[in-house]
């Protein structure tokens, strides 16, 4: 097992692949700092000190590594574990075409005067968040249009003149038709050339599986927004339309601040 002083893990809430590297650990038996950085000036100093601007970072001493792909985390920490067998770069279209169109569902079903406010203990309204459900998907493909780096500024881009829940909802619908068109022609479909992107250089079957439970991971959080409002979700997402996405067990990190 590997000291608790040893390792720190960098996150904020909502962020998805935070959450998913915190389970990770904990059931891999490594004991770690937890660094909450919303909100927190000195733990954003600390990441910035690392060399990272975002999150989520596993670091040990002054080296880290970004946590977007499990398998840099493993190889960093030199676990004995592997992760979870990768779904076929068609099944992960296939599961974004099920994702999306929830989430356009979801999102039509948020009253608009929500929409402007915080979730819980994130601050940013969830506006943002509904549109960047289908942005992680955009700024993927314009990646594999342009052939730039997928930055972490590329997927986290606002859209300010997407205002109703039902202009994000035609906006997601637009994402989802260009993903069928790029992947009806897109020629390798094994995904193995290797993409760069703000977490690392990584085969494209990786990034496409990023691309897909990403999202995912985002509207098991809009289900979970209509739940808090005690509206019913439409068509719920269940087990079998996510199985074999990486995805956390939880939708929300219900850590609590150390008093």
């Amino acid at each position: 097992m590997l000291s608790a002083e040893r390792v720190k893990v960098f996150w904020q809430p909502g962020c998805t692949s935070c959450l998913r590297t915190k389970e990770f650990l904990t059931k891999s038996g490594v004991e770690y700092e937890s660094i909450n950085v919303h909100g927190n000036p000195a733990g954003m100093e600390e990441l910035r000190k690392l060399g990272a601007r975002s999150v989520p970072v596993v670091a040990r001493g002054d080296r880290f590594v970004f946590a977007q792909a499990l398998g840099d985390v493993i190889k960093f920490l030199d676990l004995k574990v592997q992760v979870q067998e990768r779904l076929s770069p068609d099944e992960l279209v296939k599961k974004l075409e099920l994702v999306l169109p929830a989430a356009c569902r979801y999102i039509r079903q948020i009253p608009a005067e929500w929409l402007d406010k915080p979730f819980r203990n994130r601050n940013r309204p969830i506006r943002v968040l509904c549109h960047h459900v289908f942005r992680i998907v955009e700024g993927f493909l314009e990646s594999m249009q342009d052939g730039r780096e997928l930055t972490y500024e590329r997927i986290m881009k606002e859209a300010p003149a997407l205002r109703s829940g039902e202009d994000i909802a035609r906006f997601g619908e637009s994402v989802l038709a260009r993903l069928q068109a790029w992947w009806k022609t897109y020629p390798d479909r094994s995904c193995s050339r290797v993409m760069d992107t703000y977490f690392g250089k990584h085969p494209l079957h990786v990034v496409l599986e990023r691309t897909a439970w990403h999202p995912a991971q985002h509207t098991r959080q809009l289900m979970l927004i209509l739940e808090t409002l005690n509206i019913e979700p439409d068509r719920r997402l269940g087990a079998a339309d996510l199985a074999g996405l990486p995805l956390p067990d939880k939708a929300w990190d219900d850590e609590k601040e150390a008093a």
